[in-house]
């Protein structure tokens, strides 16, 4: 096998996910770790078997083919242009950018050099979801009506041992976890063209509970609440809500309605999940899941996707034009919010092919 050669930027978090589900696709060969904190590299690289790196020495290893930045979202798209640069394709986590104009910036560098640009979320692309691309395009569902998409919670200053950036300028639970939700819905139902809502910040300071910064105080720079309506260009309308200050709600993260049945969508952070359809008259079933990529998580399917677009000189599903579509939509809430008007997109993207061949073993996936 032709191995796609990738460097890795940001030893975060989420890095430890990215590595450990690497290993599940054999197309890729990554040649080093760095970030900013040596240390963080270096203990990244000791606890997954890797070379720790300086962030110049990645960007100038001809090895590699793909940089994906891992970094928190402000630097997403200066890293991205660094990447590029150097004559890296380069993937990052979500969002693509902390604005359109951001991430515009970066499209355009990529279109400039004739590389390639992909971000997170590729949970799309797991077998639950899959399932349910397949059972609406069969047209099970009739024709789209409309949907839902929740997510709420109290906050991840519970959880996350540095959460502040989640209420800095970039994140929030629009841009945080939105991406996940929007992403999957173009995925369903194609790309959004009109977007109403408010965003609201209930609460100007947060307080830490979890280790190591029990009981710190951190400021809030963006709205935590945020609810609206978006209108695809199949004429499906849906309502969504992303909220950081709920105390606990009882609805399912995606439904998708449509004249002839109703579809339960899995969470869209994750890339299985039970699917529920109910046909018009009847009672809901839970679908059987033939699709791969519905039994772990599999984060950095869409770096594996890419790598096997390279080699086979195809477009790759987790991708620029897509990220930049749902990065516009996602800003849309705070403007539609600020204007008091409904927001036209202007961003067109198609959507992602469908997957339903196994990336691994060499395999490309149709």
């Amino acid at each position: 096998m032709n191995k796609v050669g990738i460097g890795i930027i940001g030893c975060g978090n989420i890095s430890g996910a990215y590595l450990t589900a690497m290993k599940s696709f054999p197309i890729l060969d990554i040649k080093g770790v760095a970030d900013l904190n040596r240390e963080l590299a270096e203990a990244k690289a000791a606890e997954f078997g890797l070379k720790a790196v300086d962030i110049a020495v990645l960007l100038a290893d001809p090895s590699i083919e793909i940089i994906v930045n891992l970094t928190i979202p402000k630097a997403h798209v200066a890293v991205g242009l660094q990447a590029l640069d150097a004559g890296k394709h380069t993937y990052s986590e979500k969002p693509l950018g902390i604005n359109f104009a951001e991430g515009k910036k970066l499209a355009d560098a990529a279109a400039a050099k004739g590389l390639r640009i992909g971000a997170a979320p590729d949970t799309f692309l797991g077998g639950g979801h899959q399932t349910a691309r397949a059972i609406i395009d069969e047209g099970a569902i009739g024709i789209p009506v409309g949907g839902t998409a929740t997510f709420m919670c109290p906050g991840h200053e519970r959880w996350h041992p540095n959460p502040a950036f989640y209420y800095e300028v970039g994140g929030g639970p629009m841009l945080d976890m939105g991406p996940y939700y929007i992403t999957d819905l173009v995925n369903l139902l194609g790309p959004i063209s009109q977007v109403a809502g408010f965003a609201v910040t209930p609460r100007k300071e947060r307080i830490i509970t979890s280790e190591p910064r029990n009981g710190e105080h951190i400021p809030v720079h963006v709205p935590t609440h945020v609810a609206g309506v978006m209108a695809f260009a199949n004429g499906a309308v849906v309502q969504i809500g992303m909220s950081f200050d709920v105390a606990g709600h009882k609805h399912v993260p995606l439904e998708v309605y449509g004249t002839e049945g109703t579809l339960i969508v899995p969470d869209p952070n994750r890339f299985g999940g039970p699917v529920e359809f109910l046909k018009k008259g009847g009672e809901f079933a839970e679908c059987e899941i033939t699709a791969p990529y519905a039994d772990g998580n599999y984060r950095s399917l869409g770096v594996a996707d890419m790598a096997h677009a390279i080699r086979s000189n195809r477009p790759h599903r987790a991708n620029g034009s897509l990220a930049l579509h749902v990065l516009e939509v996602m800003e849309a809430f705070q403007t539609a919010s600020d204007s008091g008007r409904t927001v036209t997109i202007t961003t067109q993207t198609e959507r992602p092919a469908a997957l339903s061949d196994s990336l691994v073993d060499g395999q490309i996936g149709r």
